[in-house]
């Protein structure tokens, strides 16, 4: 059993179920509803036997490999694998998804079309976390996309059509720019490859380094996404229905971090020194705006959008922090977030469902009549703000102690990026707390015409569960973290020791080589021991 192909049965299960449903007997969508639950139940429950019993987590290299030839003409091969790093996302993608099934539970127009799209983005975001083959993972990277424009623009808001069209645009575009760096990745060289541990491999010179790297940062930096590159985010959740916003959210933007430690990280760990200290600037610069911009939105769905652009600045700063456990806490940021994320935009769905607005000034008063949502709307902003004991708390800090423990930057950079970025988590609890009080508390007396409590109805069993089934984990998480942490511990730490192994060459060709006339993207060092320093940034090559 060990050499059954694993990956490629939980990545082609649900794209056959997809392709079964056309001539599924079904008039009113129920039965295809529970036929798509059951898909991504039973695939769900594969990749958690297989990751049980065929995984050794303690082992940092590739496992459960599959490498076959697809298309030899282009070099493509059908190439799989998971380490540290893929298998507990993988792991997200399948809960996110079947919990998503069972939130469109009363999806009733076009039901084929609707389910069939969710599985097929669902074997899409399995084959970017499992693809090894850098034209492989482009595939399955540009195939995510169509399922999710198509689900907000068929199944959107008001402004559905605006907000799909708005997120091709964004990505499809951005997704250029990985094509770009990966074909001059493997072209270079005396021999063609689009594997990706042979591209690791490869003696690139840095000035291709820098060049595949920047392409490679423009391309997740918008699916992740980073300032200024957002503007898409807020727009698609907004339109977007609960289910596809779960998706979105909890899944869709993990995509972009994993990509820049499984591609900028690992295998171009020259040009990321460069790189690193803007990304802890731009982390910064996502955390305060997302949490100030949060605060002007009176659409409940784009204050949950900001609330996400600010909590990747999380994961951008871990990634540049130069340390195990700064990687660690990226990582760690990812799962969380998803698991947090999903649970309030399902939460959002929900209220939503009963008062048929997503403007909060329409609100108000709902705690007295729906006291289970209110309880369970609760606790997922008290994990989103990093209470402690919730899984958001250990990856925020686990970060802040990643950074402040970086022997690669001065102490005073370090002590600005902590500060700025306190201040953010300070304005968390301020406009989730506000969200919350604008929702469930309050007379209601103004709008007390256009909504009838009286008709307003609490959350369902089938809704509590699939709360429950996000909260369980997000506070088994923060009261024990070697829940999550111990499935990636090995590789995150082999990721950070392959980038500070780099930094000796990298003082090395500092001296030889100046590419920049000094400033953020090349500053001047003596030692791998003080890489940035902010009087630094000012500095001549």
């Amino acid at each position: 059993m060990a050499q059954f192909p694993w990956l490629t049965a939980i990545f082609l299960l649900p794209l056959v179920a997809a392709a079964l449903i056309p001539i599924i007997p079904d008039r009113d969508g129920k039965t295809l509803r529970w036929y798509a639950l059951g898909v991504g139940i039973i695939d769900f429950a594969l990749m958690v036997i297989t990751f049980g019993q065929h995984y050794n987590f303690a082992d940092s290299s590739f496992q459960l490999v599959e490498q076959y030839p697809w298309v030899p003409q282009l070099g493509l091969n059908w190439s799989l694998a998971v380490d540290g790093l893929s298998a507990p996302l993988i792991l997200l993608t399948g809960l996110v998804n079947v919990l998503a099934i069972a939130a469109a539970w009363n999806v009733s127009r076009k039901p084929r079309l609707f389910y069939s799209l969710i599985l097929v983005l669902l074997s899409a975001q399995i084959g970017v976390f499992a693809a090894q083959d850098l034209l492989l993972f482009f595939l399955m990277w540009e195939v995510e996309l169509v399922p999710v424009y198509l689900l907000i623009s068929i199944w959107g808001g008001p402004k559905r059509q605006y907000a799909a069209t708005k997120f091709i645009l964004y990505t499809a575009l951005a997704s250029i720019f990985i094509l770009v760096s990966g074909l001059t990745m493997a072209f270079w060289g005396d021999r063609i490859t689009f594997d990706m541990a042979e591209l690791g491999a490869k003696n690139f010179p840095i000035a291709l380094e820098l060049f595949a790297y920047a392409g490679f940062l423009i391309a997740f930096g918008v699916k992740l996404p980073i300032f200024p590159v957002h503007t898409w985010l807020p727009d698609a959740h907004g339109e977007a229905s609960a289910p596809v916003s779960m998706i979105l959210a909890g899944v869709l933007l993990k995509m972009g971090g994993y990509a820049l430690i499984r591609l900028n990280v690992e295998v171009l760990p020259n040009a990321h020194i460069y790189f690193a200290p803007a990304l802890v600037i731009l982390g910064v610069v996502n955390i305060l705006y997302g949490a100030l911009t949060a605060f002007a939105q009176d659409n409940l769905k784009r204050r949950l959008a900001c609330s996400s652009i600010s909590h990747m600045g999380f994961v951008l700063i871990g990634i540049a922090s130069f340390t195990e456990v700064g990687l660690n806490g990226a990582v760690l940021q990812m799962l969380s977030h998803g698991l947090i994320a999903a649970m309030l935009f399902f939460l959002a769905g929900v209220t939503y469902e009963r008062t048929h607005t997503l403007s909060m000034e329409k609100m108000g008063g709902l705690a007295k009549v729906m006291p289970k949502t209110f309880a369970l709307f609760t606790a997922g902003s008290m994990a989103s703000l990093a209470l402690p004991g919730m899984s958001g708390f250990i990856g925020e800090l686990t970060v802040f102690i990643g950074i402040s423990s970086s022997d690669a930057y001065s102490d005073s950079f370090k002590l600005v990026v902590v500060l700025l970025s306190a201040v953010g988590l300070i304005a968390t609890p301020v406009y989730l707390l506000s969200m919350l009080r604008r929702i469930f508390y309050g007379d209601n007396r103004e709008t007390q015409a256009e909504f009838d409590l009286n008709t307003w109805f609490d959350a369902k069993p089938r809704e509590i569960i699939i709360t429950a089934c996000l909260l369980l984990p997000i506070v088994g998480i923060g009261f024990y973290p070697k829940l999550a942490t111990q499935t990636y511990d090995v590789k995150t730490t082999e990721v950070a020791s392959v980038v500070r192994n780099a930094l000796p060459v990298f003082a090395q060709q500092r001296q030889q080589n100046r590419l920049f006339s000094g400033g953020l993207f090349a500053p001047d060092i003596t030692s791998p021991q003080t890489l940035l320093g902010v009087a630094d940034l000012g500095k001549g090559a």
